[in-house]
């Protein structure tokens, strides 16, 4: 996200716009703990999706939103109004994620686990309702886990470098010498983005869920995998 402090109003940049590096643009998210807290956001990534993306006229479609089992009257309101009030869309319905994960899975009864960026929710599904006293709510979720990697990198000497604050030279054939840029204009917000992508590649390459409790003398022995960095370590 761009602001333009001339006039107080937000420019905004999604999808693949964010791998170019811009002066002064900041990277936010309308999510915490996969709650919306900020609706401009949502609406401009929406609109993304249906103008540039998906290549649609929203008032000729029909939608389905999946929301989260934990989401208040409030916010489903605001999504409804959104989407009838500025898109025009003939008609809409709004399905709770743990509901649409049940019935993918062929099943009316389940209990849902749903583990997304911020947050991961357990609901229990009974004949296609989600009982909302059952829903219960942790702030663990792939982000922290992404934090995490990058605080082992960083506990072993590991410097991620963002891929723009730097290039590589060729010294000799074969042999790249890493020389580092200089953009004092870039926030620390988008520094942080392009450090958390890496590290999430990271963990989405080389980490994996024990099938059986964790045992650390048992797991010693399986193989390593190796990774390099976009700077070549």
């Amino acid at each position: 996200m761009d602001v333009d402090k001339a006039k107080t109003k937000r420019k905004f940049y999604l999808g693949q716009e964010l791998e170019f590096r811009r002066e002064h643009m900041e990277v936010i998210s309308p999510l915490k703990d996969g709650t919306v807290i900020d609706w401009e956001v949502v609406d401009n990534i929406w609109n993304h999706a249906f103008r540039r993306r998906l290549l649609i006229n929203p008032e000729e479609h029909p939608m389905l939103i999946a929301e989260p089992s934990t989401n208040s009257g409030q916010q489903r309101e605001k999504a409804a109004e959104l989407m009838f009030e500025k898109y025009k869309v003939p008609a809409l319905f709004l399905a709770k994620n743990a509901v649409l994960t049940s019935f993918a899975s062929g099943r009316a009864t389940s209990l849902v686990v749903d583990c997304g960026g911020g947050s991961t929710v357990v609901s229990a599904v009974h004949d296609g309702y989600v009982l909302q006293k059952s829903a219960a709510t942790s702030p663990i979720g792939g982000e922290f886990l992404t934090d995490c990697m990058m605080k082992s990198l960083e506990s072993k000497g590991v410097v991620i470098r963002p891929k723009y604050s730097f290039k590589k030279k060729e010294v000799r054939p074969g042999d790249y010498k890493v020389v580092d840029l200089d953009f004092p204009n870039t926030t620390d917000s988008y520094r942080l983005y392009c450090m958390r992508a890496i590290a999430s590649d990271i963990k989405e390459s080389v980490c994996r869920v024990p099938d059986t409790p964790f045992d650390e003398v048992a797991y010693a022995n399986v193989p390593t995998t190796s990774y390099e960095l976009p700077d070549g370590q």
